[in-house]
């Protein structure tokens, strides 16, 4: 494991974690859209595409640094503890509302190959749970997401 996953790793999962700063944050939300776009054992072009693009538009990154940062993403996934505790540790040190488009953005890679399994929609009502964010929100969330 790398010193940069480890360190970021200890923060998340310590008793009292402090905010984090941007970019750990933005490492935290890449990871948990790895995460979640891996659950089903596929880990689709499609998916890989929508977070790239979910990466450059949230963070007004270009294609390059969107994958790039998606790839750390992968790295700290692979070495991320279980998703209770890692979605947690994120709910700690995020805003309501940012957690709020985050709970987008993870609809948005549940639905970019187009097929709803059953285990993205059981990880997200866990990590909509995990996150503080409610299942009205979340299916509002979602909704807003098949609008775009």
């Amino acid at each position: 494991m790398s010193a940069m996953f480890k360190e970021l790793l200890a923060r998340l999962m310590s008793p009292a974690p402090e905010a984090l700063a941007d970019p750990d944050a933005r490492l935290a939300l890449a990871a948990l859209l790895v995460r979640l776009a891996r659950t089903d054992g596929h880990y689709a072009p499609a998916e890989i595409t929508r977070i790239d693009r979910l990466l450059e538009a949230r963070y007004g990154l270009n294609h390059t640094e969107a994958q790039a940062l998606r790839r750390a993403g992968e790295g700290l996934e692979e070495e991320a503890p279980d998703t209770v505790r890692f979605t947690r540790a994120i709910k700690e040190v995020v805003a309501y509302e940012e957690r709020l488009g985050v709970i987008e953005a993870l609809w948005s890679v549940v639905l970019a190959d187009g097929v709803r399994e059953a285990e993205e929609d059981a990880l997200m009502r866990l990590a909509s749970n995990l996150l503080g964010v409610n299942d009205r929100d979340s299916a509002m969330a979602r909704q807003r997401v098949e609008r775009a």
